[in-house]
This record gives structure tokens, C-alpha cells and sequence, in this order.
């Protein structure tokens, strides 16, 4: 079996965790959170997203550090439940983040030219399959440029709206507890990029101490950025206008009394967004190698560049499939759907981390942690708008009728 080859640092890989996250919760997910929470609600469901993927963070971690290669829980899930949790899991995943990867592209087309926002996903597709096949190297140093334009940017929104910011606006407590348990299934959606270098487990060096190390510290940066910009946006907005907003960020500056600054806020869109594009199409192809490694996807897909050693033939199928996606599909939909699929993935990892047993030289309560994780996957999941947990669930178990019926 080919194998692929150990270029990611610690600094590198907490990149490529930034590059992951930043951008969907800011431009994508808050305006649908706030509506569904409210003001006081969205912050709360924030936090509660943030913790939950904290401990799936550090569930991840120990198992990767355990099992370094390509594939994530796919691979997790195998070794410590069994080849079918492995394979629900690895058919979540790939299934989910599809979804998402053309959620991202669609967003990209609608920030930079929303009258043909889907000619223009599909060519950012290309454009990031382009990149992730020159190698993994490659994916990290544009993922490394991309994250340092987005900082600049949400630098820029926050200084122009601080200046506007009125607690008044953000209103009083009073959100629904169903409000903000959706809210916060939705803002999952922005954190599930925290676990990526574990995706690409087999591409790090020294994976016992740089993955336990790069994803906890990508995970609470994010956090932190996430917390500040949504106090931001509803001091200056309201959660009732950031509900409806298309793009909440531009119409911060706006209100802040700059709207000339607004084109540069939906260029640094379509720039973080391309960042998340960019790792997703990398962590999904790896995936998928891993799963065709076993058979569980066709045969053909398990191939490495012996040149670029990248999954090639994986990645290109990603890319293709993510294109119909993207021609027929609806970003909302996408990202509620991802949602559900990837807390059930983050479910399975949980479960896998709680068979490792103690580790006393940990000074975190791991067990704890996993037990926390496992129960809010499931309580966020189920609290999704119902068609998005109709479709989840209902790809879920045609893959599981798939696997039964290949065995």
C-alpha cells in the first residue's frame, strides 16, 4: 500500500485548521443562527457549539495521535467499534462535507457575482482540485496566504464596528431552548473544520505530539474570533436584521458609516470561504482514499501521485461530484443537511475515544469529554430543522442498506 508522504508541522497544520473554520460561521451561518436564537440566544448557542466541538476536538486528537493516517474516524471507528461503525462514519463524512464543499462554492459565486454565482463555483471547484494536486505542501502554503487576507479583513470589520456597537441592540435574554439548540447545530457547521489535520493524519510529522498540540489551538483562536465578530454584528445590526441578512459583515461596515469598504468585505468572503473550499476538497479526498484502501468505496479511487503523492483519482472524483452538487443544489439545504451527518461522524468518534481507556498523564478530563461530546452530537443533531434531519438520517441508513447488501 502506498503511502503518503510526512511534510505537515504544528504551525502548519494549525493553518490548515484555521483555513477550515474561518469564513463559514461568519459568513454563512450566523444570519439563519440569529434568526432561529435571537441576540442573547446566538451567543449562547455559539459557546455551546464551540464547547461541544472542544471535546470532539479532544476525542480526535487522542485517537489520532493513536492512529496517524489518512481517514479520520473512518479509520477510528474501524479499529476501536468495528468495520461497520468505520464505514457509517467514513459514508457521513464524505457525504456531508460534499454537501458542504458545494455549500462553500455556492457561497464564493454569491458573494462575488451573485448573477452567475453557480458558473462561478463550479470554477472555484476547479481552481482548488487544481491546487490540492500539486500536493499537500501546496494546499498548506495557499491555505497559510488565504487565513493571513481573511484576518486583515475581519481586523477591518471589527475596527469600523466597534465604533457602532450598542449592547441595547442585542436585546434580552428570551430565545426559545429549541432556538437555540438549532442555532447551535447550525454554528457546528462552522467549527467542523477543527478535526481536518486529523483527516490528514498521515501527512504529519511527529503526529503524537503536533496533532494533540494543532487542533485544540486552531479550534480556540477560531473561537475567540467567532464570539467577538457575532457581539460585533448584533450591537451594530440587531438580531433582527442580522437574521436577514445576505451578507452581514458587508452591512456591518455599511452601518458603521462605510459603505465604500463593503466591496473589500465581500472580496475577503469569497477569500476565507475559498480557504474552507480548499481544505475541505483535501480532507474529503483523503477520506475517500481511505475508504477505497478497504474496499468500502470502488477500488480505482485507492491511488497516490507518485509524484505530488496525493490521492489524485479521490480528489478528482470529489471535485466532479461536488460540481453536480452545485449545479442542482441550494446552499441552506447543504449546510443543514452537512450538519447532521457530520455530528452523527463526531457521535462515532466519541464513542471510539471513550474505548481507549485512562491516560493519567493527560491533565483533562478525557472521558468526561468524550462522554460530553457524544451526548451533545446527538442533542444538536436532533434539534436541526426537521428536513434536514429527515435527509441526513435518510442517507445515513441507505449507505448502512449499501454496506448490508455489498456484505
Amino acid at each position: 500500500m502506498e503511502r503518503l508522504a510526512r511534510r505537515l508541522g504544528v504551525r502548519d497544520a494549525v493553518v490548515i485548521g484555521l483555513g477550515s473554520m474561518l469564513g463559514a460561521g461568519v459568513f454563512v451561518v450566523f444570519a439563519p443562527a440569529a434568526a432561529a436564537a435571537g441576540g442573547v440566544g446566538l451567543l449562547v448557542a455559539l459557546a455551546l457549539a464551540g464547547f461541544i466541538a472542544f471535546c470532539n476536538a479532544t476525542s480526535s486528537a487522542r485517537l489520532a495521535a493513536r492512529y496517524p493516517e489518512s481517514g479520520g474516524t473512518y479509520v477510528y471507528g474501524r479499529e476501536r467499534l468495528g468495520p461497520f461503525a468505520g464505514f457509517l462514519a467514513g459514508w457521513g463524512f464524505v457525504v456531508g462535507k460534499t454537501a458542504s464543499c458545494a455549500a462553500m462554492a455556492l457561497t464564493i459565486g454569491a458573494y462575488l457575482w451573485p448573477g452567475q454565482a453557480r458558473l462561478v463555483a463550479v470554477a472555484a471547484v476547479v481552481a482548488v482540485t487544481a491546487v490540492n494536486l500539486r500536493g499537500v505542501t501546496k494546499t498548506a502554503t495557499a491555505t497559510r496566504v488565504l487565513v493571513v487576507v481573511v484576518l486583515a479583513v475581519l481586523a477591518l470589520v471589527a475596527v469600523a464596528g466597534a465604533t457602532g456597537v450598542s449592547l441595547d441592540r442585542i436585546g434580552a435574554p428570551g430565545g426559545s431552548t429549541r432556538g437555540v439548540l438549532t442555532a447551535a447545530g447550525l454554528l457546528f457547521f462552522a467549527f467542523a473544520g477543527y478535526a481536518r489535520v486529523a483527516t490528514l493524519g498521515e501527512e504529519v510529522r511527529d503526529p503524537e505530539r503536533t496533532i494533540p498540540r494543532a487542533v485544540p489551538l486552531a479550534l480556540g483562536l477560531v473561537l475567540v474570533v467567532y464570539l467577538a465578530l457575532a457581539v460585533i454584528a448584533l450591537g451594530v445590526l440587531g438580531p433582527d436584521r442580522l437574521a436577514g441578512s445576505a451578507a452581514p459583515l458587508a452591512d456591518v461596515v455599511t452601518a458603521a458609516g462605510l459603505p465604500g469598504l463593503a466591496w473589500v468585505v465581500r472580496a475577503g468572503a469569497a477569500v476565507a470561504v475559498t480557504g474552507v473550499l480548499l481544505s475541505l476538497v483535501a480532507g474529503v479526498g483523503r477520506t475517500a482514499l481511505a475508504m477505497a484502501r478497504r474496499r468500502d468505496l470502488p477500488g480505482a479511487l485507492d491511488a497516490v501521485h507518485p509524484v505530488h503523492r496525493v490521492p489524485h483519482r479521490a480528489e478528482l472524483a470529489v471535485a466532479a461530484v461536488v460540481v453536480v452538487v452545485v449545479l442542482l443544489g441550494d446552499v441552506r439545504d447543504a449546510i443543514g443537511f452537512s450538519s447532521v451527518t457530520v455530528l452523527v461522524y463526531y457521535t462515532i468518534t466519541n464513542t471510539a475515544a471513550l474505548t481507549l481507556g485512562r491516560e493519567p498523564e493527560r491533565k483533562l478530563p478525557v472521558r468526561a469529554l468524550a462522554v460530553a461530546g457524544l451526548a451533545g452530537c446527538l442533542l444538536l443533531a436532533v434539534n436541526l430543522p426537521l428536513s434536514s434531519v429527515l435527509a441526513g438520517f435518510g442517507v445515513l441508513a441507505l449507505g448502512a442498506l449499501w454496506y448490508a447488501v455489498r456484505r
